[in-house]
């Protein structure tokens, strides 16, 4: 397995090279932004299954980088940094990373983490490969609450306001969209949409329930049932049959006027 590991200091960069080349892997080391978003160019050798990403490099903010990478390739990116605060994991999980450790950090734990965002990786977008879903989401569009969810095209619409959300966003949000009301335990989401154990993740979960509510405008939403997980709240009965009432008296009133 490739995997491209982006990061400036040399004697982290020698340790991890050589821990992951024992357990497997095939390693490029890129010592800054730049270095790593040339090695991402297709050059014909089989595509990187993980991009392991330092934020503090020398020549431009691991941020960047990363939104470059999205913008371009649906590798999947771990970010492996020092910087612990909340608002740093928000801000890389919502430019696209698809996991984020911080350091110090337990190597057995990282090579779990590579592992698990390897199997249900995507190949890069530039080799026209199609990416695939991370929960299987054949079938029509999902709608609930004005908010539409293509499963086809990956989009979310709210009141026919487009919404872009993350791959994990998006998986997240339609699995809940699949049986309002009904409450996904965190061990369920955690295997249907990280393909992995929810222990010591709690705090990923709720960063993504946070930024779903926030993007789609509807603190609301998505409720937290403590010490079991979460759920989509269903829209009322009395509100469902209010927007009843309102798509009747929409469609009947071309035809009284023509009545006329």
């Amino acid at each position: 397995m490739r995997l491209l590991l982006v990061e400036d200091d040399e004697r982290v960069a020698a340790a991890l090279v050589a821990v992951l080349g024992r357990h497997g892997f095939q390693v490029r080391h890129a010592r800054s932004g730049h270095e790593a978003l040339d090695a991402l160019v297709p050059d014909g050798n089989d595509p990187y299954r993980v991009v392991l990403l330092d934020l503090g490099l020398p020549d431009r903010d691991g941020f960047e980088v990363c939104s470059r990478i999205r913008a371009g390739s649906g590798v999947p990116v771990i970010m492996v940094t020092a910087r612990a605060d909340i608002r740093s994991r928000i801000h890389g999980l919502n430019l696209g990373a698809d996991d984020y450790v911080t350091k110090p950090y337990d190597m057995g734990e990282l090579l779990a983490r590579i592992h698990a965002v390897a199997r249900r990786g995507a190949a890069p977008a530039a080799a026209a490969v199609p990416a695939p879903d991370v929960v299987p989401q054949q079938g029509g569009p999902l709608e609930s609450r004005g908010i539409l969810i293509d499963r086809e095209r990956r989009r979310v619409s709210v009141d026919g306001r487009d919404v872009p959300l993350t791959r994990k966003e998006f998986d997240l949000l339609a699995l809940l969209a699949q049986s309002p009301g009904v409450v996904y335990r965190r061990e369920q989401i955690f295997s249907e949409v990280w393909r992995s154990g929810w222990e010591g993740n709690g705090r990923t979960l709720e960063v993504h329930i946070g930024s779903l509510r926030t993007k789609l405008a509807l603190p609301g939403l998505v409720e937290a049932v403590r010490g079991v997980g979460y759920r989509l709240i269903p829209e009322s009965p009395a509100a469902a049959a209010a927007a009843g009432s309102a798509a009747t008296a929409a469609a009947q009133a071309p035809q009284a006027r023509a009545e006329h």
